[in-house]
């Protein structure tokens, strides 16, 4: 009582200054405590807002079917190992994913098209996603699916895809591999037969020798699988194939050799990448009776590429129902020569095509074999040939649901099989 009678006759007293001054603290810590807090926290905030910068990734998830998993994790459960192997390739900070759009349904989940924007540019690229709701099992398959490409189509051959880049430290994962422009090659095959509806429009017509000149490529990105990583791709078709401009291609659609590597080691189950089943008129008889495949098993499908090159993209075996391809092979039955496919193109071709494997070319073998003829082929363009129906195909090729299957037109060229 005292002091607050000192108090109201003199604000300059020390008791009163005192009691202002704890007053005054006691008003003014607890504020900057809060003011702190808000920012430490808004800085936070931000700092997870740049590091999530893949925005259409993240919220939309490219959904395959308007739905996706719920998880309540962020962070994937993969191997120490596998994470520490991925980091070179890791999305950085700066870049973005834009205009991502849905393509198809792949064997992991959702695969996407859109533009990976850093360092000041712009790229074509097809998305490859796990789908939402994955398991820490799958989860972990998937990083080391990323990690195979990684391994593999690190841009060391030019007849390979290549991957830019991935998403494996957090959720939504995702593989960014380059897209060609056309894109598909067999879609580009087809695109031949609209084309030749009006040959004025073309101004290098799709020759024989332009077909000489794409295998040589697919056999030098087939042959670098082998002999640097000793993968049998397993899936040589025309649907596994990307063309880019000037006709130069690309091997991709790993999924298979992924999916042989990976059920070669002992203590795994059988991979994801299982329902991604090849096509069996274009399996070597090997193959077709499941004895293990070799990479000469390949040879063979590679003779059924060069089929579909010269057809512009006509299904193998048209006269043939599936089930009735074996027993014809082992009569040594082969297709005849095409229209407008010379004989050393066709005697390749049948040379891909010798029962025994040990007796098939190498790649190498192929290629010197290519190089040599290329200057016998025609440059003509190729007979004209009607329209292909999709679904049609699908039933003469012995494609169903699931095994890569050919879409329906319209259809977007950016990638291979889902």
């Amino acid at each position: 009582m005292e002091v607050q009678a000192r108090c109201s006759n003199s604000s300059l007293a020390p008791a009163c200054y005192e009691e202002a001054s704890a007053s005054l603290a006691v008003i003014v810590i607890p504020a900057l405590l809060v003011i702190s807090s808000v920012v430490v926290v808004a800085l936070i905030f931000c700092s997870l807002l740049r590091r999530r910068r893949v925005s259409p990734l993240d919220f939309r998830g490219c959904p395959a079917d308007g739905q996706r998993g719920v998880s309540l994790r962020s962070v994937p459960v993969i191997p120490c190992g596998v994470r520490e192997a991925l980091h070179p390739w890791e999305m950085p900070e700066e870049g973005d994913v834009e205009g991502v759009e849905l393509w198809c349904s792949g064997s992991y989940g959702p695969v996407c098209t859109g533009r990976l924007t850093r360092e000041g540019r712009s790229t074509a690229v097809v998305v490859k996603t796990l789908r939402g709701g994955a398991s820490p099992c799958e989860e972990s398959e998937f990083a080391e699916w990323i990690l195979f490409h990684a391994k593999v189509c690190n841009n060391r051959s030019e007849c390979l895809v290549r991957m830019l880049c991935c998403q494996s430290r957090r959720l939504p994962m995702y593989l960014v591999l380059e897209a060609l422009s056309p894109g598909n090659l067999l879609h580009f095959l087809w695109g031949l037969r609209r084309v030749d509806l009006d040959r004025g429009a073309q101004q290098q017509p799709f020759s024989e020798r332009s077909v000489f000149l794409l295998a040589a490529q697919v056999a030098a990105g087939l042959d670098y699988l082998m002999t640097e990583h000793r993968v049998v791709h397993g899936y040589v078709a025309a649907r596994s194939i990307l063309i880019g401009p000037d006709l130069s291609a690309r091997v991709s659609g790993l999924g298979t050799a992924f999916a042989g590597r990976q059920a070669d080691r002992a203590t795994r189950q059988q991979p994801l990448e299982k329902s991604l089943e090849v096509p069996l008129k274009w399996l070597a008889p090997e193959r077709i009776t499941d004895q293990p495949a070799f990479h000469r098993s390949d040879v063979w499908s590679f003779g059924i590429l060069l089929y579909e090159l010269i057809t512009s993209g006509a299904p193998p075996y048209p006269e043939l129902e599936p089930q009735s391809v074996l027993p014809q092979l082992e009569r040594s039955y082969r297709m005849e020569q095409p229209e407008g496919c010379g004989a050393p193109l066709y005697n390749l071709m049948k040379y891909c095509w010798i029962w025994s494997f040990k007796d098939r070319p190498t790649y190498s073998d192929i290629i010197k074999l290519l190089e040599s003829s290329v200057a016998l082929a025609s440059t003509e363009a190729l007979p004209s040939r009607g329209l292909i129906e999709p679904t049609r195909y699908n039933q003469i090729a012995g494609i169903q649901p699931h095994t890569g299957e050919v879409p329906t037109y319209p259809v977007k060229d950016e990638s291979s099989v889902c």
